[in-house]
């Protein structure tokens, strides 16, 4: 018998990157920052991959800083570094399941200042 699980709580290192594809497919990866058990350690960060219906909730509400439960599966991402033909890897966990921890609050909270950085950037 062997099990892959993993289940993590923890905040959005960064808004998702959303890839769509021909086919439909929709994927997003962004990071997740899991505390330890003292406050004095710094945060482990997971790289996330999610599909399907999950990535486009991930796209849809899902913000730098938002707190998220999720359970999945570890994978090791292997590939040929194209410059220097460097065999490269990085482990990611592959999502099952998103669910969003925080408070409506908070993610209204993150709107309305994802809203208000967008404005500042208007030139008039």
């Amino acid at each position: 018998m062997s099990i892959n699980a993993i289940n993590l709580v923890g905040r959005a290192g960064r808004d998702p990157e959303v890839r769509y594809f021909e086919s439909g497919s929709i994927v997003a990866n962004f990071t997740i920052a899991v505390n330890r058990r003292s406050r004095n350690e710094e945060p482990d960060w997971f790289n996330l991959e999610i599909w399907g219906r999950q990535a486009q909730v991930a796209a849809d509400y899902v913000r730098k800083g938002s707190l998220l439960g999720i359970s999945g599966s570890f994978k090791l991402d292997q590939w040929r570094d194209k410059t220097t033909g460097e065999n490269k890897s990085k482990p990611v966990i592959r999502v099952d399941r998103l669910d969003l921890l925080g408070s409506k609050r908070e993610s209204m909270n993150n709107e309305s200042s994802n809203n208000q950085q967008s404005n500042n950037n208007i030139p008039f």
